[in-house]
């Protein structure tokens, strides 16, 4: 009977994310860039997203600054830190889409940075600004289907010093979503972990122009 009591309460309580990882304790930061039409034809336009609006014209945005170990990664960390402004997740929209997702990422990775807010803003803005994004994927005119090789390729070709073990290009339903580059604490280009390097190996993904 007291099992079937605590299980009746477990199914009824809330869910909460569980915090995971030292805040500070980590080996190095992956930068994730996700392409902006690829979001929001798979999520952004059915949730109204201002991101996505006509507006807009979003490339290469910033997804996120994600502390990670050589396997696996902390998210959610407690943290004696004060929580973001909305002034502060506001400023970031312009790199990021919405102000929503900053906080979002704040949350979940910068918890775990051992920097506050200004600090971890400040430091995800300049590893995206320390990137190139290679232009020809902003003069697209229509929709193309290629290797997720060439992406890759385009960002290793625009950035010195950049090795293929060091960036990887992820797809989801067919279409091109993100590239994610590592980086030491200091920003420099570092080889990933093995479980960070899956690139995708579609020889048709998708790659819509911007909006």
């Amino acid at each position: 009977m007291l099992r079937l009591i605590f299980a009746a309460i477990t199914a009824l309580a809330p869910t909460f994310a569980k915090a995971d990882g030292t805040a500070g304790e980590f080996d190095y930061y992956v930068l994730s860039l996700s392409w902006s039409p690829s979001w929001c034809s798979l999520e952004g336009d059915a949730r109204n997203s201002p991101q996505c609006d006509p507006s807009e014209d979003f490339g290469w945005v910033l997804h996120g600054l994600w502390p990670q170990y050589e396997r696996g990664w902390p998210d959610y960390c407690r943290t004696s830190h004060a929580e973001p402004t909305r002034t502060q997740t506001n400023a970031m929209a312009d790199i990021m889409g919405t102000s929503g997702l900053a906080w979002y990422q704040w949350n979940k990775h910068g918890t775990c940075s051992g920097l506050n807010s200004t600090q971890y803003y400040a430091l995800a803005r300049e590893a995206y600004d320390r990137v190139t994004r290679p232009e020809v994927f902003r003069k697209l005119g229509k929709a193309v289907q290629l290797p997720a090789s060439v992406v890759e390729q385009a960002f290793i070709k625009d950035n010195q010093g950049l090795d293929p073990n060091e960036v990887t290009v992820t797809c989801k339903s067919g279409y091109i979503q993100e590239v994610r580059i590592c980086l030491t604490r200091d920003l420099e280009f570092r080889r990933c972990g093995t479980d960070v390097i899956r690139d995708c190996t579609l020889d048709d993904a998708l790659l819509e122009p911007i909006r």
